[in-house]
């Protein structure tokens, strides 16, 4: 192998080195590696926005640092992080501070302002971001999706058996629904799916996911039973959840069936009739005989036409998880509903840390089909696991794709797992709940021991409502008896508080609400509480602000010192002379000035701030053309109290 050595090169190869100075091109070559060093450092960012997570590659990425550079630093701080580890925000900002580099929270896009419509008031829903993100020319006609709602044994299943013209309730344990299923039908050639759940706590529970998948909600009622208390929370559900609402009143057939009567019930319930000059559309149906089922149906498509539910079928599929479960011979199923795009079979598709592709898609009957157009119900074979009930379906490029997306969604699962969970919405801290959207509303489920305390309690926020108009006191459900899970499931569903006066938590009830960050306050005080409420609707009014006069100095005396320019000796005539006060100079009944002060001395002691009677040293910040006889006068900006009356 050739040796080289220092200095014995052929001088053919190697230009001689001048004297008392550098070879030829070297300065040259150095001015080009110093100009490469500034434009390399005046394109490192001062500034960057992330998420509350990100993995230390992508930090670096956005910093356009070495991720050897993070966990260095990482490291400094005793954090041990891998490169594709995820951190949170205010690790991320620390490290961000030490490389220079500001790093501030993505701004979230504010919400529309609220419109007329119920729904709007609470989250938007999956089916309203779709429509947001898609362009109007893009967009079809789809079927509607309907939730059954109502009291146990009103006959909700056979009300469905009636409809698809099979025999679920004989399969039954008991006749009485014991899983979530989804079913389509045609209606003079146009579909209808229907969503058939035990009842409104599964129905909650989806929405607590963030799965709100239902269009329009079917009330059922027994003409012989009437109104019953699970009938009146399945009312105030749908309604938390903003949906229309269908009455079906049932077993008009039997010997005691009395319809008027629970119309009036209805009406009590704030859902009059149409018949009775409201709006609640309210049909008589005999499950049994198929009478008035077809009534029935014919107002869903009416409804569905007023609404116009839209879709776009040409796309990837985006839609939720109805309900899933372990097959021994077929592996992990679940029915999805597919909510936009269309849905084929050997697509690509990830579910929160689940991932996989289709296999093979069935319909409610078992057929296999090819292809699932928007709002249709399919049970798929070929996942990597069981995904859970009211997660959110996408369809991406492939397998690959899809279980990258799992594997990092399971990676962040485990550090927001390791960090303290925040409560969902509590009185203390309500004022930044509710700031974050347009709608100021305090949402409220009232559980109470006899009708006799629930009325008054009820009354009482009501009349909250007429002293703070800004902001209004919803009770999303009021009941007599303990707080109980399903309670605490509608809590979580729409950002609510629980209030229980004379009521205990049953045990459950509490574990869940521990569990999910929900508040629950028990009182046996009506003004106690009555008191508390007013003090949350206080904090969440615009606060109002006002200038208030703290002190007044005269100037007495002028010194000019040598590179501070003029100090106003000044006498404080009344109140304070603040440090960190406005100071407007007045001369006369004009204005010279308004600014900050810059020093505020008493003697050779630098202040804070001088009382009445005595005298101190001002410098102001922009001005010292001070004459004697001027009053600074000094002033804050301060909080006006917000009072209610009641």
């Amino acid at each position: 192998m050739a040796k080289f050595t220092r200095g014995k090169r052929p001088s053919s190869r190697r230009p001689a080195r001048h004297k008392g100075g550098s070879p030829p091109g070297q300065d040259k070559r150095q001015e080009m590696k110093s100009t490469r060093q500034t434009k390399s450092a005046e394109a490192l960012p001062l500034e960057i926005e992330i998420p509350e997570t990100i993995t230390v590659r992508d930090l670096a990425a956005q910093m356009k640092r070495s991720p050897i550079d993070v966990i260095k630093v990482l490291m400094n701080f005793g954090v041990m992080a891998a490169i594709n580890q995820t951190i949170d925000f205010d690790t991320a900002a620390i490290v961000g501070e030490e490389l220079g580099v500001t790093v501030k929270p993505i701004q979230e896009e504010k919400p529309e302002p609220p419109q007329e419509k119920a729904q709007a008031t609470g989250p938007k829903t999956l089916w309203q971001k779709v429509l947001e993100s898609e362009r109007p020319e893009d967009l079809r006609p789809r079927p509607p999706v309907v939730a059954v709602l109502g009291h146990v044994d009103h006959g909700k299943t056979t009300l469905l058996d009636t409809i698809r013209h099979t025999n679920v309730v004989a399969g039954e344990a008991g006749g009485i629904t014991q899983h979530i299923g989804a079913y389509q039908v045609n209606v003079r050639g146009q579909k209808i799916t229907f969503l058939d759940t035990p009842g409104h706590e599964a129905f909650t529970a989806m929405r607590a996911r963030g799965a709100q998948v239902t269009d329009i909600v079917i009330l059922v009622i027994a003409a012989d039973d009437g109104v019953m208390p699970q009938t009146r929370e399945a009312v105030d559900h749908a309604r938390a959840a903003g949906v229309p609402i269908v009455v079906a009143i049932t077993k008009i057939d039997k010997p005691n069936a009395n319809v008027e009567r629970v119309k009036q019930q209805l009406a009590d319930l704030g859902l009059t009739p149409e018949e009775w000059g409201g709006d609640t559309i309210v049909v008589p149906v005999c499950a049994t005989s198929g009478e008035g089922v077809p009534e029935l149906l014919e107002n869903i498509l009416l409804v569905t036409e007023i609404e116009g539910f839209k879709a776009n079928p040409n796309r990837p599929a985006l839609g939720t998880v109805i309900e899933s479960g372990l097959d021994r011979t077929r592996g992990p199923m679940a029915t999805l509903l597919v909510q936009n795009g269309t849905l084929h079979v050997g697509d690509s598709l990830v579910v929160g840390e689940v991932w996989g592709h289709v296999r093979a898609m069935f319909d409610e009957n078992g057929r296999n089909v090819q292809e699932a157009p928007p709002a249709t119900p399919v049970q798929v074979i070929g996942l990597s696991g069981v995904p859970e009930a009211g997660q959110v379906f996408e369809v991406v490029e492939s397998e690959k794709i899809a279980r990258s997306i799992a594997e990092q969604r399971a990676e962040e699962r485990k550090q927001r797992e390791r960090q303290p969970q925040a409560k969902a919405v509590s009185l203390d801290d309500i004022f930044e709940q509710v700031q974050a959207g347009q709608v100021k509303e305090l949402n409220v489920i009232l559980k109470a021991d006899v009708q006799g305390s629930l009325e008054p309690i009820a009354s009482s926020l009501e009349q909250l409502n007429q002293a703070h108009e800004d902001v209004q006191v919803r009770i999303l459900h009021q009941g007599l008896g303990n707080i109980s899970e399903s309670d605490i499931m509608l809590a979580v569903a729409s950002k609510a508080i629980v209030i229980g006066f004379n009521v205990g938590v049953d045990a459950a009830a509490r574990r869940m609400a521990e569990a999910e960050g929900v508040e629950v306050r028990l009182y046996d005080v009506i003004y106690t509480l009555t008191e508390d409420i007013d003090k949350a609707l206080r904090g969440m009014l615009e606060p109002e602000y006002e200038e208030v006069v703290i002190g007044q100095a005269e100037v007495r005396q002028i010194f000019r010192i040598p590179r501070r320019g003029k100090i106003a000796g000044c006498y404080v005539l009344d109140g304070i002379a603040a440090r960190n006060a406005l100071v407007r100079v007045r001369r006369g009944d004009s204005v010279l000035f308004e600014g900050r002060v810059a020093s505020l001395k008493r003697f050779q002691d630098d202040v804070t701030e001088v009382r009445q009677g005595f005298e101190c040293g001002i410098s102001l910040e922009g001005f010292d053309d001070f004459k004697e006889g001027d009053i600074l006068e000094f002033c804050r900006t301060e909080q006006v109290p917000a009072t209610a009356t009641a």
